[in-house]
């Protein structure tokens, strides 16, 4: 042991250049639905917290008291909850460092909470409740008649759909580039304007669907002669943002999903193999022949080989003949290259390959040297170019490109160790079965050098990690998504108890009750699913064209989305049962 390290990383897990996809798919995959999912906590029993707000203020407590009060409250919860968060995420930090993630390690000091963090958390939190309390408080300080007597809502704004036609046109502008010879990049003011245009879509989306939702309970509601569906649009034409704050979150998960898919086509394009399969190459002379055979015998591992090249006198003439050479049956050789013609076992052959050139002024009949700095003083293996061909055709790139002369393995001794020689290994080239056989050859000889060919091993570990955080993602979206479905959910069972109680009490059936909710929710939410699928697909090819990618429209990622927003509708209907109780307690009604 000679030291203990660095106290930095000399390689990073992910490159600078790469951080960009992270920050763009994980800043729509968590922080969009974390922004709809804090806008519903600060919604929640807003009805409740205004109607005891507006007592406060008939009792005679003024307007900036009431605000200070529903904000000293505010504010009292959301420290707990920073406090709360800030020990939950030390003890995760703990869990994870021990556990990890796929591809991803660290140390719990990596991860350890600064002060600058911490600051933030403990300080900017009560902060920014301070200000929501104040202005959840306004309406009930300063109209408190409005809210005893439940005033109707305004009706939603239309700013929201302005938001949404912007970033469609900078999106849908990029994609007509994909038609032309000369598609846009992310080069320049583009690397700014591409990413707003498809931020710009998903907040549109997010403040559209409650316009969608008011337009089209009132188209509805005046022209259907169905009980159940009046209700349901009649509820939605009164109170269209609570309807959709809810399900929110889960429409943003369908369109951060299609740039999810964006992110991963074009790493795949990048890393994508060039070759069926992949070689590895590893210095001859720092295996035993025990390794050998193990490395051999590795799952994975197709065939095995060793390369040498002929020496040459550094003294000697300019145009002496020089070849490289593979040891290895013809069973072998097959296995290494793409087809091999006229193979015969037993016997040195030529080797020629079509597409790559032949040895340095070889011809049959030659005389190549094969020195073994290990042999002792002479010890060299000369072989004879012969005139038998074996015609192959090479894998590109591979270990074996451009080799001249087919050597059987009866001819090396099982210690021979030729100067540069390389012990050769071939596996399918599938990302999962390269990272296992590298994983492998690592359990059998944990110091050597492999060097496979045609890969960079950063490049695989650094997609992998993109993969890893990338899954992160998405279960953070799904969890914050589903928490804020919750949690309107709860909010509005509990705010319309009431107005359930009398209706039923007027003669409406609990089931009747139930396919309204039902309805109220799912119809406006497949609305907005649909829209989420179609501007999410013209976003995603629009990250797809300015970066490049030969892929510019995934059609074959459509049949996931769908599925993704038919379980989408099936949870919300599910969740909307529960806000008709099976018990009515008339004093819902003599207690309001």
């Amino acid at each position: 042991m000679k030291g203990w390290g660095y106290n930095y990383a000399p390689f990073p897990a992910v490159e600078p250049s790469t951080l960009t996809y992270i920050r763009f798919a994980l800043g729509s995959l968590v922080l969009l639905p974390l922004g709809i999912f804090l806008s519903v906590c600060a919604r929640l029993s807003a009805a409740s917290r205004n109607r005891r707000l507006a007592y406060l203020r008939l009792l005679g407590l003024s307007t900036r008291g009431t605000q200070r009060v529903n904000a000293a409250e505010t504010v009292m919860a959301a420290l707990l909850g920073a406090v709360l968060g800030l020990g939950e995420y030390w003890v995760l930090n703990q869990v994870m460092t021990r556990t990890g993630l796929p591809s991803l390690r660290w140390y719990p000091a990596d991860g350890e909470l600064s002060a600058t963090t911490a600051a933030v958390c403990l300080i900017g939190s009560p902060l920014l409740a301070w200000f929501v309390g104040r202005a959840g408080a306004r309406d009930a300080a300063a109209d408190p008649l409005a809210v005893r007597r439940t005033a109707i809502p305004k009706r939603p704004a239309k700013w929201g759909g302005l938001l949404l036609v912007t970033g469609l046109g900078i999106v849908v502008g990029y994609c007509a580039t994909g038609f032309t010879d000369h598609p846009a990049n992310s080069l320049g003011p583009n690397a700014l304007l591409m990413p707003a245009g498809i931020l710009l879509t998903g907040l549109g989306l997010v403040l559209t669907l409650p316009l969608i939702s008011y337009s089209l309970a009132l188209r509805l509601a005046r022209t259907t002669q169905s009980l159940t569906l009046n209700l349901a649009m009649r509820r939605n034409e009164v109170e269209p943002g609570s309807t959709m704050r809810g399900v929110t979150g889960l429409v943003l998960l369908v369109f951060s999903a299609s740039l999810a898919q964006g992110v991963l086509i074009q790493l795949e394009q990048v890393t994508r193999p060039s070759s069926a399969v992949q070689d590895y190459s590893i210095p001859l002379s720092s295996l035993t022949a025990r390794q050998q055979h193990d490395l051999a015998a590795l799952p994975g591992v197709r065939a095995h080989a060793v390369t040498m090249e002929s020496w040459t006198d550094p003294n000697g003439s300019a145009d002496q003949p020089w070849a490289s050479a593979v040891v290895a049956t013809c069973g072998q050789l097959s296995k290494l290259v793409r087809h091999s013609d006229g193979c015969v076992d037993g016997k040195v052959m030529r080797l020629s390959d079509p597409n790559a050139g032949t040895g340095q002024g070889a011809h049959p009949g030659d005389t190549l040297p094969f020195r073994d700095p290990k042999g002792g003083p002479g010890k060299t293996l000369n072989i004879e170019l012969p005139h038998d061909t074996v015609v192959y055709s090479a894998y590109d790139p591979s270990a074996v490109h451009g080799a001249d002369v087919l050597v059987p393995p009866s001819a090396l001794s099982a210690t021979a160790r030729p100067e540069g020689a390389r012990y050769v290994l071939t596996s399918s080239s599938d990302h999962d079965e390269v990272r296992r056989v590298l994983d492998r050859v690592a359990a059998v000889a944990p110091t050597i050098e492999v060097e496979p060919i045609g890969v960079n091993i950063e490049g695989l570990q650094q997609i992998a990690v993109l993969e890893t955080l990338l899954a992160v993602g998405m279960i953070m979206g799904l969890v914050i998504g589903t928490a804020a479905f919750v949690v309107s959910a709860t909010a509005r069972a509990v705010e319309r108890r009431a107005q359930v109680t009398a209706i039923t009490l007027i003669g409406a059936r609990a089931r009747t009750m139930r396919a309204v909710q039902c309805v109220q929710v799912v119809l406006p939410l497949s609305i907005g699913l649909a829209l989420a699928l179609v501007t999410g697909k013209v976003a995603e090819s629009c990250y797809l064209i300015t970066g490049g990618s030969e892929i510019y429209w995934d059609f074959t990622g459509v049949p996931m989305l769908a599925l993704a927003a038919a379980g989408v509708a099936a949870v919300s209907a599910v969740g909307t049962l529960p806000l008709v109780g099976r018990r009515i307690d008339p004093e819902l009604i003599r207690r309001d």
